[in-house]
């Protein structure tokens, strides 16, 4: 039977490999490699939340109705009949209470979106803190952050659709950003909201850019990334076998397949029991939006946390310039803190390329120790967020802590500008320390055997077991590239040489003798 079950599978794949070049094209790539190692998995993780997105978002269309056009609420949740209300809310409620299976599917919707994003922002770390953005892969770096950018207007967009009085007062944030930018904000404004605040043209414009504008451009901007990262191959960690020039791991078919698809159920079944274990969102609590009222401890989605911190901390000040008034909040903080945030993110791999002049291709992964600056950098960023984050619920922080939020307001304050310049000193400090470990370990060995040996000088010695050859590689592969000698020209060729000296000055260098080149895995594949 099995056999007979066989042949009939294999004539059929005859037959449609005769008609469609399918598995002439199949054949080279169900044996392609893949690096085997935890952090690449975090791609993945925004994947799949992206699909579980999408597919409970086209659920959610069927019963959603984004008109702003008031009705008085008649449905299930009892403590709201009677009030007016728009018909985006009104659906957003039935979805909630009378669609069976709704709430779960909001929820699901709502912590997939969350995950998406958390995962886009781990994955953009990993790569900037192993040096993944350096060529060839500089492409993938700037569509990596225009997909960031991208999940954070299209969270904004989504919470902003059920036109409770929480996601209201985000919107009147939002039109006050729109209002801060000098001569055209008020044309911004009338843009948006078709004419003056709120109007009654919000809400369906955010649905249309929240299921069909953005989500095509997510669509595609994934999809490029995949195929370069298909085509450049993946960047790997050090190690035997492993050199700039091959990618070592495990076939795409089977190993690949079946660890990805495993993921995949991991993560929809850990959204959908946090969706049905953890309350997210409860419109109902809020009560729909009236321009007369304002949310109290109203949040954002952490994601947009930033910006909220950065707007409390931002003293109010105004200049009057040309008969028009410019006001510095929101206008730094919202307006132009983000631009120029992201414009340094999107140039920072060709500053690092101009400052150290490499150039070559590199596809072996930096550990962040030996790239100290690097690091720093990264780590001082983080902690200027997390200071950022904290100051953006600063009256909830002021309620429990017991300090007034003006008190709060300072002390986070001075934090963002100590806190980050302590974090970049301590973490260069401790990456040039675990260098200087790591010298150690190569030089006398790793641990102690607890033998003690005398010299001929009569002194005592401890003996310790020689360093595994695969730690030795990985040490020894490591690059330690020299300062760019600092030129006699152009004011930019010496400022270019004092940046390089300053990013790699008080290296700790390792001893470099032969090392041996262990067999290669039997899965490789050359770049």
């Amino acid at each position: 039977m099995r056999r007979s079950r066989a042949a009939a599978m294999e004539r059929a794949a005859v037959a449609l490999d005769g008609r469609l070049p399918f598995l002439d094209a199949a054949r080279g790539q169900v044996r392609k490699v893949f690096p085997d190692h935890w952090s690449f998995l975090l791609g993945e993780l925004a994947l799949y939340s992206f699909t579980l997105l999408l597919l409970t978002g086209v659920y959610l269309t069927f019963f959603f109705n984004p008109a702003m056009t008031e009705v008085v609420y008649a449905g299930s949740y009892a403590p709201l009949r009677g009030l007016r209300m728009t018909e985006a809310y009104a659906s957003t409620l039935a979805i909630s209470f009378d669609v069976r299976g709704g709430l779960l599917i909001r929820q699901i919707h709502h912590w997939a979106a969350l995950v998406f994003v958390s995962a886009i922002g781990v994955h953009l770390l990993r790569i900037f803190f192993t040096g993944a953005f350096r060529r060839p892969r500089e492409v993938n770096w700037l569509i990596g952050l225009t997909l960031f950018q991208l999940a954070l207007v299209e969270g904004f967009a989504g919470y902003s659709l059920p036109d409770d009085l929480l996601s209201g007062t985000g919107l009147r944030t939002a039109q006050g950003f729109m209002l801060a930018v000098p001569l055209v904000g008020t044309y911004l404004s009338f843009f948006a909201f078709d004419g003056q605040w709120p109007g009654t043209a919000i809400i369906p414009r955010l649905y249309t850019t929240h299921i069909l504008l953005l989500p095509g451009l997510l669509v595609g901007l994934v999809t490029a990334h995949l195929i370069l990262v298909y085509y450049l191959k993946h960047t790997q960690w050090a190690g035997p076998g492993r050199t700039r020039h091959n990618v070592v791991g495990r076939p795409q078919f089977p190993h690949f397949i079946t660890k990805t698809a495993g993921l995949a159920a991991m993560v929809f079944g850990l959204i959908a029991l946090l969706a049905a274990v953890a309350q997210i969102n409860p419109i109902w609590k809020y009560g729909p939006y009236r321009a007369d009222q304002a949310s109290t401890d109203a949040q954002p989605d952490w994601y947009m946390g930033f910006l909220e911190g950065a707007l409390r901390l931002m003293p109010g000040t105004e200049t009057r310039l040309w008969g028009h008034s410019i006001s510095w909040n929101p206008l730094l903080p919202a307006v132009l803190f983000p631009v120029v945030l992201f414009t340094a993110l999107y140039a920072y791999p060709f500053l690092e390329q101009w400052i150290t002049g490499d150039r070559a291709e590199r596809h072996l992964c930096d550990r962040p120790r030996d790239r100290p600056v690097r690091t720093a950098i990264g780590v001082a960023g983080v902690t200027a967020y997390a200071v950022l984050l904290l100051a953006g619920g600063q009256d909830v922080l002021a309620l429990l802590s017991h300090f007034s939020v003006n008190q709060l307001d300072w002390i986070l304050r001075v934090a963002l500008f100590i806190g980050p310049a302590l974090a970049f000193w301590l973490t260069r400090r401790i990456c040039l320390a675990l260098q200087a470990h790591d010298h150690d370990r190569f030089t006398a060995g790793s641990t102690p055997t607890g033998l003690v040996r005398q010299s001929v000088e009569g002194g005592y010695q401890g003996e310790r077991e020689p360093l595994a050859v695969v730690d030795r590689y990985q040490l020894t592969l490591a690059d330690r590239p020299e300062p760019v000698a600092a030129a006699d020209g152009s004011r930019t060729e010496r400022l270019r040489g004092a940046l390089s000296r300053w990013f790699y000055r008080d290296r700790v260098q390792p001893p470099q003798p032969a090392r041996p080149d262990p067999a290669p895995a039997p899965d490789v594949e050359q770049v």
